[in-house]
């Protein structure tokens, strides 16, 4: 199982390559994150992939809570009053529902953009998060490359081992 095993290895090392490049820039702690694991037993292989726990709303979004708008910005010329607000990621597994974001969390972004934290948060909650797809796509484009190469693998193992056999 030796060359599965490589073919497995270069699976993990091309969708982490790729996912890295593609990841939003930020801090880089989300970049730096990323990484697998292969492990190998007696009779399968494991493959997992580990990158920090928000990596996951980042790539897949989260669903806005939705809802009309109370206000009007003072920096939009159009009125806003009483409009609904445009709902990001609406196939997302994940929601927004009662609860906004910290604005604290969202405090370095805002100031690097001119922006009140507070209204960011609150945009972020209604509207939600737009998926990056940094991850998902990252992986979907080597795996259909992966079926043919472990099958590949996998006879030059068969073979392997019929050649050790045959000779002992």
């Amino acid at each position: 199982m030796l060359e599965v095993r490589k073919e497995l290895k270069r699976f993990a090392k091309a969708v982490e390559k790729k996912a890295k490049r593609k990841a939003p820039k930020g801090d880089g702690k989300l970049k730096a994150s990323i990484q697998h694991e292969l492990e190998v037993h007696k009779n399968s292989f494991s493959l997992s992939f580990y990158m920090v726990d928000y990596g996951t709303y980042i790539d897949e979004g989260v669903r806005g809570a939705g809802g009309v708008r109370k206000t009007t910005s003072k920096y939009n010329k159009s009125n806003n009053k009483g409009k609904m607000w445009k709902i990001k990621a609406k196939d997302s597994r994940f929601a927004f529902s009662n609860k906004q974001p910290p604005a604290k969390a969202l405090k370095k972004w805002s100031h690097s953009k001119g922006l009140n934290e507070f209204a960011v948060a609150k945009a972020v909650f209604h509207q939600g998060i737009e998926g990056t797809h940094f991850f998902s796509d990252s992986f979907e484009s080597e795996f259909v490359k992966l079926a043919d190469e472990v099958v590949e693998a996998y006879g030059l193992d068969i073979d392997e081992f019929l050649e050790q056999t045959l000779n002992n």
